[in-house]
């Protein structure tokens, strides 16, 4: 292998406004080894999860070509264009913003987000995040291990997915619970209204999620590449055989996991803009009132209502529980009456 040369200088942060660009090429050697490791060889200064996230940007070329999966098996040969987009570490402001925070501690807070409200700034979504009100809350006292734009942040919830979320307000609960989250040891459930009723009161999906190869800005259950995912859900309750209430529980913390899970069995979550569509004749064929609810909610019927783990200062196991949010309650209690 190569030692990656870099064509844009730059020292351990690219200088504002210019990206840098590595380029790498592979050895007898270094065939059939995976594509984010065989970077990370080569281009010491960026760490491997910076690599992946990067090929799953579509950083990553070869002949002009992007690439999009970390787990691709390189070929002796092969030449790498990698290319790191500028930097973008300007300070997030805090922003006084109304937070339900459900406990809180020196170490940790634990707060419900609301459906609608964007966990950390990004493109679209430059401010009046829970990074900014965060801040604001915190005044200072908040963990930097997880970057300018995501203090705090050790794991995230979608947009338009409500929930509990806990937040890391010191350096050592950061890496506690981080540690966690990774061991697979953050207990996770979520309730959701789902299309039609799964065969089986209960079970677990099991299949690898990644980038669409059909669609850049979807996930979807691969057969090749993608990362492990499994969830376990059980029927609560079901509504005829129009919808039915789950609960579900994350072994693995995948992107939109639920929601692609559920979708790759047929049962896609009710309001899900993405991964649910509802077709005009299922829309004109629902009850009046579960119409009106389903438009009302605007967003996937989707709730993470209990998190535990352990403390990670004093180590005593903790657990958290919240009720249905307004909206999603409403929709509930209208297909209750079918």
């Amino acid at each position: 292998m190569r030692q990656a040369v870099k064509h844009h200088p730059a020292g351990v942060a690219n200088p504002p406004g210019r990206a840098s660009q590595y380029i790498a090429d592979a050895a007898i050697e270094d065939a059939g080894r995976r594509l984010d490791a065989f970077l990370a060889k080569a281009i010491p200064d960026l760490s491997r999860s910076r690599i992946r996230r990067l090929i799953e940007a579509g950083q990553v070329r070869t002949n002009e070509t992007p690439l999009f999966d970390p787990a691709l098996k390189v070929k002796a040969g092969q030449n790498f264009a990698i290319v790191v987009p500028e930097s973008t570490d300007t300070p997030v402001e805090a922003q006084s913003l109304a937070l339900d925070i459900i406990y809180e501690d020196k170490h940790l807070l634990v707060i419900d987000k609301p459906a609608g409200l964007v966990v950390h700034p990004a493109a679209g979504n430059p401010d009046r995040t829970l990074v900014n009100a965060l801040l604001a809350h915190c005044a200072g006292g908040l963990s930097g291990i997880g970057g300018v734009k995501r203090p705090g942040i050790v794991h995230r919830l979608d947009k338009d997915t409500s929930g509990l979320m806990v937040v890391a307000k010191t350096d050592a609960a950061h890496a506690g619970l981080t540690a966690q989250f990774a061991a697979r040891k953050v207990a996770r459930a979520y309730r959701a209204l789902v299309w039609g009723v799964p065969r089986q009161c209960q079970g677990e999906i099991v299949g690898n999620i990644g980038r669409s190869t059909r669609d850049r800005k979807k996930m979807a259950v691969l057969r090749r590449g993608g990362k492990p995912a499994l969830t376990r859900y059980r029927v609560l309750a079901n509504y005829g055989n129009l919808a039915s209430h789950v609960e579900c529980q994350l072994a693995t913390g995948r992107t939109h996991q639920i929601r692609v899970h559920m979708a790759s069995i047929g049962h896609p979550v009710m309001g899900d803009p993405v991964y649910g569509k509802l077709t005009a004749a299922r829309r004109d064929a629902l009850p009046p009132a579960v119409r009106a609810a389903l438009d009302a909610l605007g967003r996937q019927a989707l709730d993470a209502y209990r998190l535990g783990f352990a403390h990670p200062i004093s180590h005593e196991n903790i657990s958290f529980e919240k009720k249905l949010p307004r909206d999603f309650k409403i929709l509930k209690c209208s297909l209750e009456k079918i």
